[in-house]
Order: structure tokens, then C-alpha cells, then sequence
């Protein structure tokens, strides 16, 4: 391969560069260092080269406007991995990051730069011109996220690593890297190599891209000219200041195009016309995950957590990665003895040498663990690579990092209320009868309205009542995108989400959308957005005349309602327009429920079930509709007598009567008799069935309780003509499928019995053979009541008399 090294000299507007070699330094030319961006071999190499040469000023690749943000780096309260954040400031979905991990190169030469108070500056194309250039994509990250490979801006077209490995006879991009690159770094942490050692790996990989350039061109990426023009105007007005004695840090694919011929006029040339936007810049906390990401935000690196043990350790890396793998699997719980680590050392070290490496790579040690530590076992060898390979490292950016307004209420608001960002994924159970869990939840939903996703409602394991809610947290670096979007509609987050909020209510034209945002903000806490939400909702509710519109609405408003007593909320205006939502459903309700396909049928089934639920939160209320309890019963009535209702809707609204003790048992049984009686489709009959007893209602415990209901199942199921049962098996065992086991098992086995002679139908004490009773048995509930009492810590009633 020919040398990108020549002789170097500046005359009129023509710059070259020579060797990287610093013993020519002084006549032939700065010194650049091509690096793999987040690789730990070449940050070492990079510190040595700088501990060797001593440069009187630094150069990295990344954009200039973050010139002014590079003394943070030197803060004790920056911990990488973090990212330069860019976004436009008219439009800030109009972003760019250039992430840096502990072992990235560009990290280490910063760090390098401030503690050895030498000049550092980036030099590549401003953000204002490449965030112009790029076209916005909701999760997309840009080209300045620094590939992990060393020219992974040139992909698609080309893989300068891989073109390189499989030069060498190498299948394994990854695995020539390591072995040329990473295992073979000068020197350590303190770069105690001399100047050539040091230097070597840059020499031969400038050769190495060189020649790649010269079969590649440009690799598939035109924009790189733009760039490599400004960097070579950079180094330019760096060399005026400093002279030769300059060091540049950047994408080894770069290295031959700053070492290349070319004049200021024609370098302008490329760069005039760009187009520009405002733009500004912060620091901002990065994970190891999004490190292992190539799509997106991330920076496209299978192993960082792998990347910083290489990068940490002065020695003996494999045994101490083995230590580390060791203690992640007893903490799960799984044997390791101090014999599994000797022996999987052994194991990765054989590996590498049967392979011809140089030092075991992750590949060997991964073979070694899932061998020794793993019994071959590729589920344990998963949490490895989650937990450790790739890790879930959180970095940490000190509060006097720039950040939009809203990022620091924000950030202060986590302060106060104790709720650290964390990238793993977490539970919180909050109960909002405390002050601070209650202000987290407003904190949480008031994120939520602005699509600021760092918290997800689950359902708890505890209580399910008004005061208990679990959320699933884990905070992602491209929230920071989503709050300085957020950001256009206040500086705090109550003012922002208030202003969202009211806009929304303005812009929206469903009904079950504003009734949705009201339940929305009585969650939040945003009082002085209610009176527009209100508004627009009863203006909706007003025009909207569909029935399966207003019964959509209904629940959220009922739970809204429920929600307001919780916080202490004024909901009186939404109350009214509930109970006007449950008015009009009362009337329409009836005639919607005819003439409807199974699938229309369903639909409004589970409408009926949200609306009677609804109606008993609004019943539950301090001031409840007056006879709104006597409609809703005489509607369900009406659908369960009515004929031409489709049978699921029937079976429910019997269902909902006798479970509220508004409909006598006899008269349900008749119901259920008409409904399979011989004249009744059994398809019809069937859909009855799955309407009084199917899902989760209970409608199992209630045939095991209720002979009589259970013998008229019975009897209508073993009438059925054989053509026309294959077609309600379906219905049947949907049903009956969604009892648990044991209920199941019991519905058999008194099936199996069948009915019970009349004569002895009940024993001494009126209970069924093998069946229940038919009310209480007060002498049996007397006997069980001491040691209920015992349970829950309550006196006898003497006692409590007498105490």
C-alpha cells in the first residue's frame, strides 16, 4: 500500500500533510490519528500517541459549536457514557447526538486536552449545517453518531473493516479488529511505549484507508466531501495558530482525504450554499444500550459493556471478566465455585489459541462461559450478554450543562420528588394518599401528555382501589429530544402540559378524545386547563348523537369523577356532563341494540358492562343523578325481555340484574328457560348463554351454586340436535374455557351426578347432596367466626361490649 505520508508544505492555498511519525513533525505535518469511534484499543493507542507527541493542540472530529461545552468533560460530576445533543431550535424533532463512552477515542483525547490544559477544538461540519442537510425522521439518529467501525459512515456501499478482514483471510470483521487492533494497543493507561510503537497503528491503518479510498471513492457517502473540505479549512487556521505541532482525531476513513492536496479556494467551493438553521447544543446522559443499537440513536457497537472492562483493566482482563460473570450468576442464584472461573479461563485461552488469536475475544470467552458457567445453556448465557456484554450503564451530566427551561424544571422536579432516571427498566408503586407519591403521579401523567415517555401505567400487585397506581419507569437518551420538543409549549411542565392540554381540547373532534384528555388532566393536575376541556367536552357531547359515542365516553368521565375525590379536585362541571352522557345513553340505548351482527353484538355487549359500570361510579358519588339508578334498571329490563335483542346482549343484562338483587331468581331462571327453549336457534340460545355466564363474570360459580340454572344449561345443551351442534360448540367453548380449572372440574362432577331426586333433595339441615343450600346456614357461619375474628385481630362481640 502506498503512504498517505509525503512531504509537507503550505504555498497560497494549497495544504498537505506528511507522516504521522512526530519525529518529522516539525517540516512534514500535524498529526492524524484515524481511530474505530468506541474502541477501546484505539483509545488506548490514542492516549499513547498524545503522551508521546505532547501536541500544542487537539483536534477531534464532532461539531464545532460544542467547542464551548468541551470543559465539562473535565467536570467530576460528568460520568460517560453521554452524548453531544444538537437540535434545531425552530424545530427541535431536528436532531443530532455524537455519543462517547468512556473507551471512545474522541473521549479520551478531550480528557486528555483539559488535564494537560492543551487547546482542544472539534472541527467538523457545524451542526447548523448538517442538522439543515437532515431530514427530520421521528427516531432516527444522523450520520454524526459516530459509527463503530472505523468508516461506518460509508455504509451501505462499503465496509472499509470488512473489505480489511476479509482481505487478511478473515471471515469476521469484528474478529480481525480485535486481533489486529484492540489486542495489540501500545502501551496502557499511562502510554509507556516509545514514540514509534505508539504511532505505528496509525501509520498502517492511513496506508490501509488510502488504499481503500483509491478503489472506493468516496465510499457511497457525497456528503463526506462537504465535511473533509471543512475539517481541512479547520486544520488550516489550526496550523496558522500552532503550526505543525497539532494532533487530529477522526474516522481513520477520513485520514487520507485531510491528508490529501487540495486548495482553500476549492475546499470553499464544496461549502458555499450550505444550507444553516439555528441550533443549539448540551450535553446529555447516554447508555450502553443505546451504544449496542445501529439503528436509531444509537452508535452501533455489539458489546460496550465488553468494550469498557477491555478499556478499564490494566491486566489480567479475561480472568477478570470471568470474576464479573461469576458474581452476576450467584447473584441470579446459580452455583459458580472458584473453580468454574480457573477452569473457563483455561477454557477462553485454549479457544484463542486453537484459533490462531492473539488473546481470547469475547467470542472465546462467551464459548467459555456458555460451556462452564452455563452448562451449555444458552438462558443464563442470555442475562450475561444483558447484563454485562452490552451492560446498563446510565451516564451522569452535572446541572451547569446547558439545557432548555423545561429540561431543568424537569430535572429539578426528579430532585425534589427523588425520582433518579435510570435506563433499566423499573416498578414504582406509588399511593397517592402521600404527598410525594401523589405530586410523582401528576409528574408522571403531566410527561405523558407531552409525549414525554419515561413512565408507563401497569397494573399493580397490590390493591386495586383509587389510591394505589404502578408505573414501569426507564428513562431513554432521546426523552431529552422529547422534552426540548415539548419545550415550544412552556418552560415548566405544569404551564407546558396545561398549554398541550388546551390545545388538544380545542383541536380535537371526537368525543371519546375530549373525554379521554379530561380524565387526562384531572390525573395530571392541571385545574386551569379543565375549564377549556370542559368546555370542548360538553360542546362534543352536545353534537354527538351516536350511542356507542356517548357510551365510549361515559366510563372515562365516571373514572375521572373518581379520580377528582382522590386529589381533591372540583369535578362538579363534569359531573353534569356525565350525568347528561348517562341521560341520553338511557334513551338510546334500547333501539341501538337491535338488528346487530354477532360482531356488532359484542361490541355493544362490552358497551353495556362499561356503561353499568360507569353508572355505579357515578351512583357511588357524593352527588349522584337523582333516579338515575330506576332508568338504568328499567333499560336493562328492557333489553333482557325484549326479543329482537341480540341473545349476548340479553344474557348480559339479565346477568348485571340479578348480581345487583334487581331481578328475583325465579324470574331470571324463567328468563334463561325462554331463552333456551326449544323454539330459540341454538346459536341464539348459545349466545345467551355466553352473555349470562361467559368471560370473567363469575357466571361458573354462579351455575355451581344455582342448580336450577345449571339443569336448564343442561337440558337445552343435551336437546340440541347433532347438525346444529357443531355449530354452538364455539360459543360453548369460548364460554366455558375461561372458568378457572377447579370450577370447571366442579361443573363436571355435578353434571356427572345429575339432578337430585325431589324426595331428597336436601338433608336435616337443607343442604343438597354433594350441592349448596339454599340461603345461609347461620349455625355453620357462627362456628367459623372465632377464628375469623383471630385473623384479623378483632375482639368478640362481649368483649368489645364490655371494653
Amino acid at each position: 500500500m502506498t503512504s498517505p505520508a509525503g512531504t509537507a508544505a503550505t504555498t497560497g492555498g494549497a495544504a498537505t500533510t506528511g507522516t504521522v511519525g512526530p519525529g518529522h513533525r516539525a517540516a512534514a505535518g500535524p498529526l492524524l490519528l484515524g481511530v474505530r469511534h468506541h474502541g477501546p484499543g484505539s483509545a488506548r493507542a490514542v492516549l499513547a500517541a498524545l503522551a508521546a507527541a505532547r501536541p500544542a493542540a487537539v483536534l477531534i472530529e464532532g461539531p464545532p459549536e460544542g467547542d464551548a461545552l468541551m470543559p465539562l468533560a473535565a467536570d467530576p460530576r460528568m460520568r460517560p457514557p453521554v452524548a453531544l445533543l444538537a437540535h434545531a431550535v425552530d424545530d427541535p424533532g431536528r436532531a443530532s447526538f455524537w455519543p462517547m463512552a468512556a473507551f471512545s477515542p474522541e473521549w479520551v483525547a478531550i480528557r486528555w486536552a483539559l488535564d494537560h490544559d492543551v487547546p482542544v477544538r472539534f472541527i467538523d461540519l457545524p451542526a447548523a449545517h448538517s442538522l439543515a442537510l437532515k431530514e427530520p425522521e421521528p427516531g432516527a439518529g444522523s450520520e454524526e453518531t459516530a459509527g463503530a467501525r472505523a468508516g461506518e459512515e460509508v455504509t451501505p456501499v462499503v465496509d472499509p473493516i470488512r473489505v480489511l478482514a476479509e482481505t487478511a483471510g478473515y471471515d469476521d470483521p469484528e474478529r480481525w479488529w480485535e486481533d489486529v487492533v484492540e489486542h495489540r494497543s501500545p502501551g496502557g493507561a499511562g502510554g509507556g511505549s516509545d514514540a514509534g510503537d505508539a504511532l505505528a497503528p496509525f501509520v498502517a491503518l492511513a496506508e490501509a484507508m488510502e488504499a481503500l479510498r483509491e478503489a472506493y471513492g468516496d465510499g457511497g457517502q457525497p456528503r463526506d466531501a462537504v465535511r473533509e473540505a471543512y475539517m481541512r479549512i479547520q486544520l488550516r487556521t489550526a496550523r496558522k495558530e500552532f503550526g505543525n505541532d497539532v494532533a487530529v482525531v477522526c474516522g481513520a476513513w477520513h485520514v487520507p482525504a485531510l491528508a490529501a492536496r487540495t486548495t482553500l479556494a476549492a475546499d470553499r467551493a464544496l461549502l458555499k450554499g450550505l444550507p444553516k438553521v439555528r441550533t443549539d447544543l448540551t450535553w446529555v446522559p447516554w447508555t450502553h444500550r443505546r451504544l449496542a443499537r445501529h439503528s436509531g440513536y444509537g452508535a452501533g457497537i455489539d458489546s460496550p459493556g465488553w468494550y469498557g472492562h477491555l478499556f478499564d483493566v490494566a491486566d489480567r482482563p479475561i480472568e477478570r471478566w470471568m470474576t464479573k460473570v461469576a458474581g452476576l450468576l450467584r447473584e441470579e442464584d446459580r452455583f459458580v465455585s472458584t473453580a468454574h472461573v480457573i477452569e473457563a479461563v483455561r477454557l477462553a485461552e485454549t479457544l484463542a489459541a486453537l484459533r490462531g488469536r492473539p488473546l481470547a475475544g469475547l467470542g472465546e470467552t462467551t464459548d467459555a462461559v456458555r460451556a462452564v458457567m452455563c452448562e451449555g445453556s444458552d438462558v443464563p448465557l442470555a442475562l450475561v450478554r444483558d447484563r454485562l456484554i452490552v451492560g446498563e450503564t446510565l451516564g451522569e451530566v452535572p446541572d451547569t450543562a446547558p439545557a432548555v427551561p423545561l429540561q431543568r424544571d424537569l430535572t429539578r422536579s426528579q430532585r425534589t420528588l427523588r425520582l433518579k432516571p435510570e435506563a433499566s427498566e423499573r416498578e414504582l408503586d406509588l399511593d397517592l394518599r402521600k404527598e410525594t407519591d401523589a405530586a410523582r403521579s401528576r409528574l408522571l401523567h403531566r410527561l405523558r401528555l407531552l409525549d414525554v415517555g419515561w413512565g408507563d401505567p401497569v397494573a399493580g400487585r397490590g390493591s386495586t382501589g383509587t389510591f394505589r397506581e404502578s408505573w414501569r419507569l426507564s428513562w431513554q437518551p432521546e426523552l431529552h429530544v422529547r422534552v426540548a420538543e415539548a419545550g415550544v409549549w412552556g418552560t415548566t411542565v405544569v404551564t407546558a402540559a396545561t398549554a398541550k392540554a388546551e390545545s388538544a381540547a380545542v383541536a380535537a373532534t371526537a368525543l371519546a378524545d375530549v373525554t379521554a384528555l379530561a380524565e387526562h388532566c384531572l390525573l395530571a393536575g392541571l385545574p386551569d386547563a379543565l375549564p377549556v376541556v370542559m368546555k370542548a367536552l360538553a360542546d362534543r357531547a352536545a353534537l354527538d348523537a351516536d350511542v356507542g359515542h356517548l357510551a365510549d365516553a361515559l366510563p372515562a368521565l365516571a373514572r375521572s369523577l373518581r379520580y377528582g375525590d382522590v386529589r381533591s379536585t372540583d369535578t362538579a362541571a363534569l359531573a353534569e356532563v356525565a350525568a347528561g352522557l348517562a341521560e341520553r345513553i338511557c334513551v338510546g340505548l334500547p333501539p341501538a341494540c337491535t338488528g346487530l351482527d354477532a360482531d356488532g353484538a359484542e361490541a355493544l355487549r362490552r358497551q353495556v358492562e362499561a356503561v353499568h359500570g360507569a353508572i355505579g361510579l357515578l351512583l357511588a358519588g357524593t352527588a349522584p343523578a337523582e333516579g338515575l339508578r330506576e332508568r338504568w334498571d328499567a333499560v336493562l329490563h328492557k333489553l333482557a325481555a325484549r326479543g329482537t335483542v341480540a341473545g349476548i346482549i340479553r344474557g348480559r343484562a339479565t346477568r348485571l340484574l340479578l348480581d345487583e338483587g334487581r331481578l328475583a331468581e325465579d324470574e331470571a331462571a324463567r328468563l334463561m328457560g325462554l331463552a333456551l327453549s326449544p323454539g330459540t336457534l341454538p346459536a341464539d340460545a348459545a349466545a345467551w348463554i355466553e352473555g349470562f355466564v361467559g368471560g370473567a363474570s363469575g357466571g361458573g360459580m354462579l351455575l355451581v351454586h344455582d342448580e336450577r340454572l345449571l339443569g336448564l344449561v343442561d337440558a337445552w345443551l343435551t336437546g340440541v340436535p347433532a347438525e346444529m351442534f357443531t355449530d354452538v360448540l364455539p360459543l360453548l367453548r369460548r364460554t366455558f374455557s375461561a372458568y378457572e380449572p377447579g370450577v370447571r372440574r366442579t361443573l363436571g362432577e355435578l353434571v356427572r351426578r345429575g339432578p337430585v331426586p325431589e324426595g331428597a333433595r336436601r338433608d336435616d339441615v337443607g343442604r343438597v347432596p354433594g350441592g349448596f343450600g339454599p340461603g345461609l346456614d347461620r349455625a355453620r357461619a357462627d362456628a367459623v367466626e372465632p377464628v375469623l375474628r383471630l385473623l384479623i385481630g378483632r375482639r368478640s362481640e362481649p368483649e368489645e361490649a364490655a371494653g
